[in-house]
């Protein structure tokens, strides 16, 4: 089969351009197997590359600008009550005109710096690793019908992974920077250079392991919901490719890794944001464990979803976002639709 064999050798082409070769034998006319091995040229390799890397860091960028308020939002309402602080407790709204009217408006755009700086690393990481990765463990029968669910959140999870333990300095910094009501830091450079006197390099990476399993657990569950949920509805004949399919995929996607995330989210910003003891101990928490469990004990067990109506409203358009931008991208410097 003459399409088989074009389609296969394409979905190598894309394979190669990540320096991945590999032999798949398929079935065709007669029933015999044809072994097709395809050499993507180095240049092309390294270009395919490139503009994966760089489309996937701009369209995080550009929905990290437009959900950076929301995040510090999310961050403030997951530290109120920590450790069993008593106070008034504020929801979503009250939260946004506290810190207007107390901090000013730009306070909502606290830890912006970071943020594109985390984006620039994590999500171009996480993003342009996930098709390399899901495409790697595909049969030819999978690459022609389309990928399982479990490969796409194995894939996800991976580059999420992967993304989210070399970014963790980034992400440490814009979490401290957002939890601060005070400017502690007078900008992100500053805020890298105290975090390393005082705690080491060990600090920057403080807090990676919640940090390394929320991005996974995202990851595979916006990039793995997204690609099924967009390709059911291609299959179904509901909509074509294109923006109101990217934008239907990703309001799932969205509302999806709200729910899985939120709680690892919320355990993570108080093991970023605590204190510490002489010997660089967090003086509230020993660990993941630890923190979930004293704050189940004080706040109840609907304290782990602290924040969550702030974590929706941030994952949410900011999955949406950045995977309408990335599909957008990809379209404009030649590559396939996700």
């Amino acid at each position: 089969d003459v399409h088989m064999v074009q389609y296969v050798r394409r979905a190598h082409t894309l394979l190669g351009a990540w320096g991945c070769t590999c032999k798949l034998s398929m079935a065709v006319t007669g029933g015999e197997g044809e072994a097709v091995v395809v050499e993507t040229p180095r240049r092309e390799r390294i270009l395919y590359g490139a503009k994966t890397f760089f489309t996937g860091m701009l369209s995080a960028q550009v929905a990290a600008l437009f959900t950076n308020p929301i995040d510090v939002v999310k961050i403030r309402l997951q530290i109120q009550g920590e450790g069993g602080a008593s106070g008034p407790s504020k929801g979503l709204l009250r939260m946004f005109g506290h810190i207007a009217r107390t901090e000013g408006v730009m306070a909502l755009q606290k830890g912006i710096g970071p943020s594109l700086l985390r984006e620039a690393s994590y999500s171009s990481i996480r993003l342009s690793l996930y098709e390399p990765i899901r495409n790697e463990t595909l049969t030819p029968e999978e690459l022609r019908d389309g990928a399982p669910l479990i490969k796409k959140f194995i894939a996800g999870a991976t580059s999420g992974a992967i993304g989210a333990g070399l970014a963790n300095p980034a992400d440490l910094v814009k979490v401290r920077m957002q939890a601060a009501v005070a400017s502690r830091y007078t900008s992100t450079w500053a805020a890298f250079k105290e975090v390393y006197h005082e705690e080491g390099v060990k600090g920057l990476y403080r807090g990676t392991l919640p940090t390394v399993q929320r991005a996974a657990l995202l990851t595979a569950t916006q990039l793995g919901t997204y690609d099924h949920v967009k390709h059911g509805i291609l299959n179904l004949g509901f909509l074509k490719e294109g923006t109101v399919l990217h934008f239907s995929s990703g309001v799932v996607a969205g509302f999806a890794v709200a729910v899985v995330t939120s709680p690892v989210d919320m355990v993570r910003t108080r093991l970023m944001n605590q204190p510490l003891d002489a010997a660089g101990r967090g003086k509230l928490y020993k660990g993941m464990v630890d923190c979930g469990m004293q704050t189940i004990r004080n706040e109840g067990v609907l304290g782990i979803y602290k924040g969550f109506s702030a974590q929706w409203m941030r994952v949410g358009p900011h999955t949406t976002i950045s995977l309408v931008v990335w599909e957008y991208l990809r379209r404009t410097v030649g590559l396939n639709a996700i």
